[in-house]
């Protein structure tokens, strides 16, 4: 009978649940809470004792910052130059937040922890941002959900892993309201799921075109090799094929 091995905690202020195929031992999951937390002695701006928040009040600058957060905030950069400003590490009073790439850089490193674990086969969920490897204990490819953005309590569709797309990240406004900087002025998306090869590229696209529209959502589109589903919020959908035949 197959079986799994589920690891819950919290972390980044959200819930993050491992589904592992392969027992874990304790050293693999402690190794795997220090991907998120880690980052988030560094970087949280909800605490005024972080390296972030030291930065934000100018107690640090760029020359005097460690050399994690200098790169994070150079990858963060690179990734607003590629998305036309879509996304953007800075918020509109000009405070650095990478908090909209963060989440993604701990699902990544935790899922690098479990590989040089041994661990093969596997899906994390990190607040609704997914990243997978190998197969369920079924054998079967891994599903993730996507919620229906008008009534959180419904599937509106699935994605099935694989095929050099093992993450799915989702950005929406159902449950914590406006949070982006918008760029579109107009059929503004209010849910966006990008699925694609590696975390980080999925989360920012998803927070990209989330931001930006139809404008970022072709941009995004360029950029990588990725499938979307995004819904409008004169309820329109625009999807890739993937999600057309779920």
């Amino acid at each position: 009978m197959s079986s799994t091995h589920p690891f819950v905690f919290v972390a980044m202020g959200t819930m993050v649940s491992l589904t592992s195929v392969q027992p874990l031992d304790r050293a693999t999951q402690d190794t795997v809470i220090s991907a998120f937390v880690d980052l988030e002695e560094r970087f949280s701006l909800y605490r005024d004792d972080t390296e972030a928040s030291r930065f934000a009040r100018g107690e640090l600058n760029l020359h005097t910052v460690s050399d994690a957060f200098r790169s994070a905030y150079d990858e963060a950069i690179l990734w607003r130059i590629a998305t036309g400003g879509a996304f953007t590490p800075h918020r509109p009073d000009g405070v650095v937040d990478l908090s909209g790439i963060i989440k993604a850089f701990g699902i990544r490193n935790a899922g690098r922890a479990l590989r040089e674990a041994g661990v093969t086969d596997w899906c994390l969920n990190a607040g609704g941002d997914v990243l997978t490897s190998g197969r369920s204990a079924d054998g079967e490819a891994w599903v993730v959900g996507i919620v229906d953005p008008a009534d959180r309590t419904e599937l509106f569709t699935q994605f099935t892993t694989g095929d050099e797309r093992w993450a799915v990240a989702t950005s929406g406004i159902a449950e914590r309201g406006e949070h982006i900087w918008r760029m579109a002025a107009d059929d503004t998306f209010v849910q966006v799921t990008v699925c694609a090869r590696d975390i980080v590229t999925a989360d920012v696209l998803a927070t990209a075109i989330l931001a930006g529209g139809r404008e970022a959502l072709a941009r995004a589109q360029e950029l990588d090799d990725i499938d979307v589903l995004a819904c409008s919020a004169g309820e329109k959908v625009y999807a890739s094929r993937c999600f057309l035949a779920a």
